[in-house]
């Protein structure tokens, strides 16, 4: 029997890299996707596998689209990847956000009960959940304190998710992801902003990065080895949640240190903070505990940190200088505008004093 997957939010990060090991594994791929004025399929294309996926229109926050979508694909699992998935814009759009990011998971988990199908549903979580909370590292049973509307959001679709396990039966689980970036990630994060802009620096296109918090850490890993986590998850007998992480945390200031010098460049001479960039709140420190996951699902991370930031660096560096060359391919950055053109309001409370220490931490890097 050919196993069917539908995977939502298929043009994300996560998706693309999930569709190419669950084709690796033999699957029938569905993909939904968000009709908009310019497809978003890049990622789809990089990575070679558009033509090899069936496409279906649909939104978290149309439940037609969504009956829709699964009736269409008749899947075994579905892998719900799709969210506003970029934590300060839930500022900018609490609503829908919450719509989204916490209703959506909800509208799967009602089709799957009404339909009375033996549906595995995955929902992607994340380790946002846990927010101000002061104790480290993070495992399953750490109390969630989110910071964000995001994270709120994702909260609600986080315990729908369990409730509709204990209450009807369904094989439903949570993967409670810290952060994880690949050469897919989007221009909106500040992992792939970093390196796109040691890149452009590196080649003369760029004279400086902005960033905001230097000093807020995050648990950071490789989004392919991620999503293997996320299709182990599925194969268990029992549907549980799992926190999927490295155990280490790296500030971003570590992390453009890092991207900086992979390029040979002090990262000290480049880098700017600039308050327009800090959140009206953040999350300071994430760290994950994965031992659950590797004692149940017996995975583990691979690739190291500093292999992360110079892999990142590399992909980079290596799609400016083919655009340089004038080749044609696949491809996101030349069409980004700058963050610092786009009105927000993700200004933080404090004004500019959060600003000013950030600058005063420069200053002291510049000294010593």
């Amino acid at each position: 029997m050919v196993k069917r997957a539908l995977i939502t939010g298929i043009t994300g990060q996560d998706g693309p890299y999930l569709a190419k090991l669950l084709l690796s594994k033999g699957y029938k791929v569905y993909g939904t996707y968000r009709r908009t004025s310019t497809p978003n399929f890049w990622r789809l294309q990089q990575l070679g596998i558009i033509h090899r996926i069936t496409l279906i229109p649909a939104d978290l926050s149309d439940m037609s689209s969504l009956l829709e979508a699964v009736t269409t694909a008749d899947p075994h699992e579905i892998y719900n990847l799709a969210a506003q998935s970029f934590v300060g814009n839930s500022f900018d759009a609490p609503l829908l956000t919450t719509e989204i990011d916490g209703s959506g998971a909800t509208r799967f988990l009602e089709i799957i009960r009404h339909l009375g199908k033996n549906i595995k549903f995955y929902q992607a979580s994340t380790s946002e959940l846990y927010g101000a909370t002061r104790q480290s590292p993070q495992n399953e049973n750490t109390p969630f304190s989110p910071n964000s509307p995001y994270a709120a959001a994702k909260l609600y679709s986080f315990h729908m998710t369990r409730i509709y396990r204990n209450a009807y039966g369904i094989f439903a689980c949570n993967g409670i992801l810290f952060n994880h970036e690949s050469p897919l990630r989007g221009l909106e994060f500040v992992t792939r902003k970093i390196t796109n802009s040691v890149a452009k620096i590196k080649l003369g296109l760029q004279k400086e990065l902005r960033l905001g918090n230097l000093e807020t850490k995050r648990d950071w890993g490789f989004a392919p080895e991620y999503v293997h986590a996320m299709w182990l998850m599925m194969q268990q007998k029992k549907a549980d949640d799992f926190v999927i992480a490295t155990g280490e945390t790296h500030s971003v200031g570590e992390f453009a240190q890092e991207a900086f010098a992979a390029a040979g460049l002090d990262w000290r001479t480049y880098v700017k903070a600039d308050q327009r960039l800090l959140r009206p709140l953040d999350v300071t420190h994430l760290c994950g505990d994965p031992s659950k996951a590797g004692r149940v699902l017996d995975w583990k991370p691979k690739v190291t940190f500093g292999e992360l930031v110079k892999l990142l660096v590399r992909a980079d560096m290596e799609r400016w200088q083919k655009y340089l060359n004038g080749e044609i391919f696949a491809w996101d950055a030349p069409n980004y505008p700058s963050e610092l053109d786009i009105v927000s309001r993700t200004v933080s409370r404090e004004g500019k004093k959060p600003a000013t220490k950030i600058a005063k931490l420069i200053g002291r890097l510049h000294r010593g």
